[in-house]
């Protein structure tokens, strides 16, 4: 019993040391803040380690809607746990945008869920996610469209290198494709050389 006792106190010492870390973000701007997340201890649960791949539809992202809150753990469950989730916000064009971001376990940033108290928009850079037809991250844009006439424009913000084109027959998903172009900036390119690009991003809006 005198040896058990100094094993489960280290352990004790252990998980709140575990509760209470924090991670750093991999980068930071003067117009990015963030508030620090411990590990979400759902993400840690064996039964979350084998759990069915996220999908993207015209509802959401897996379990994530337009009336789903803006919280962790509102998002940690409409994730299924998958993500460790971390907070922030940032300026744009003078206003205050609030997001959270879904980290996998080698910190990368899969999903980015933004919006003011729900859910706005989802961008999406996991290729283990796709839609209902299979498409996904590095989906070719020649296996989607003949041409960007009427589908495609030039993508904005941290995209601005890259073409956003909407998801045939869809109202709220868009696919952002990127790819080798040395054209004039403010256009797009031709489709020819399009057709070589492939998805790098999938967005869903409300």
């Amino acid at each position: 019993m005198k040896t058990f006792r100094p094993a489960l106190l280290a352990a004790c010492l252990l998980l709140t040391g575990c509760a209470i870390s924090t991670s750093q973000p991999e980068s930071t701007s003067p117009s990015t803040w963030w508030n620090p997340v411990s590990w979400s201890w759902s993400t840690l649960s064996p039964w979350n380690w084998f759990s069915s791949p996220l999908q993207v539809s015209e509802q959401g992202v897996g379990g994530i809607n337009g009336s789903t809150a803006l919280q962790q753990q509102a998002l940690s469950d409409g994730l299924n746990g998958n993500y460790r989730l971390r907070q922030g916000m940032r300026t744009a064009d003078g206003n205050i945008v609030h997001f959270w971001q879904a980290l996998n376990s080698d910190k990368q940033v899969k999903l980015e869920l933004t919006g003011q108290s729900t859910v706005s928009r989802v961008d999406i850079s996991d290729h283990t996610i796709a839609t209902a037809s299979g498409v996904k991250i590095g989906t070719p844009f020649s296996s989607l469209y003949k041409k960007a006439f009427k589908n495609c424009q030039k993508a904005s913000g941290a995209d601005s290198a890259s073409v956003e084109c909407k998801a045939p027959d869809s109202q709220h998903i868009s696919y952002v494709f990127s790819g080798d172009w040395h054209g004039p900036e403010g256009l797009i390119p031709s489709d020819q050389t399009l057709k070589n690009w492939t998805i790098s991003k999938i967005i869903w809006r409300r």
